[in-house]
């Protein structure tokens, strides 16, 4: 019988059937042996076959979200599989969200084709000087055509306007430790009652309260529960965003403000680095394109140097 993976804890996962009956089930163990590089062969979101209590066979994915392992550099993870756009959560204080981590985060998920929305979190915190770089932070993501919504998930400011977002479709909410994911799916779904933690004053970062990746379900109602209802993907918070399988002369692409300008470039192999006639460079010296967006795709460029970001985990 086929299902839905809604819930993965490593050793074992939890699949919604077609017939709205769930099963917990294991992976046969050849799913690591046939080439598949990721830490985790089946993710939450995929759709899959079940015999007798084990996952054989996963149906292809239309998208997935992967980065770089936490524990082997050359291994990736997957985050969700199947999803129809992500919620990616980020603070200005309490931690701050960097642009590198939002940018990484931007540029695989236009690898995939996954829209994404920007929810910047935690407002009722902000100085008016705060206030105001979260604004500038907004006019720079919507310029380059990110949707961003202010909220906060403690006072429930602007939380019942993304309800209509999530309606009919399968969100991957993510973002950094301690940035409120779990505050904000529980005033999303009351029901989900997902614990959460105080941020770590002594270094500003959040402390993980999600350990596994789980779908949950927006509708309360579990016997109404089928694989076409909404769902949030919870997913354990992270500190760094290693990409993983991205080609130099792709990159480009996945900035979408830097691919409008590059097909003005002089030569069409241009890195955007060093060649005369570059027109990205011109752009970011004309404040066309943020200095910030092009410093993430020169990091980016330079993850070829396979260490670079294990440190980052």
């Amino acid at each position: 019988m086929k299902g839905l993976v809604i819930k993965n804890t490593g050793s074992w996962y939890t699949v919604l059937m077609d017939d709205g009956l769930t099963a917990d089930c294991k992976i046969k163990g050849n799913f690591r042996l046939r080439g598949i590089r990721s830490t985790n062969p089946v993710a939450v979101g995929d759709r899959v076959e079940v015999k007798e209590g084990f996952i054989t066979e996963i149906e292809d994915r239309r998208n997935y979200i992967i980065r770089k392992s936490i524990n082997l550099s050359k291994q990736s993870h997957i985050l969700a599989a199947n999803v129809d756009q992500a919620l990616l959560v980020v603070t200005v204080v309490k931690p701050e969200t960097s642009t590198t981590f939002i940018d990484r985060f931007l540029a695989s998920a236009e690898a995939y084709r996954v829209p994404v929305v920007l929810i910047f979190n935690k407002t009722d915190l902000l100085t008016d000087e705060e206030l105001h770089y979260q604004q500038m932070m907004i006019q720079l993501y919507e310029t380059v055509g990110y949707e961003c919504r202010p909220v906060s998930a403690q006072t429930g400011e602007g939380v019942e306007e993304l309800r209509p977002l999530l309606e009919g479709k399968i969100t991957l909410l993510s973002g950094n430790s301690g940035v409120g994911k779990s505050t904000l799916i529980n005033g999303l779904v009351p029901h989900a009652n997902l614990r959460t933690a105080d941020i770590s004053d002594a270094h500003q970062t959040g402390m993980h309260t999600t350990t596994f990746s789980e779908m949950i379900p927006l509708n309360s109602h579990s016997s109404l529960l089928t694989p076409h209802s909404s769902f949030l993907i919870d997913t354990p918070g992270i500190k760094g965003f290693g990409t993983f399988d991205m080609e130099r002369e792709e990159l480009t692409s996945y900035f979408k403000e830097i691919f409008e300008f590059s097909k003005q470039c002089r030569f069409s192999d241009c890195t955007h680095t060093h060649e005369p006639g570059c027109a990205v460079l011109k752009a970011v010296e004309e404040h066309y394109i943020a200095q910030s967006r092009y410093q993430s795709y020169l990091s980016m460029l330079d993850d070829k140097d396979e260490n670079k970001y294990r440190e980052a985990y």
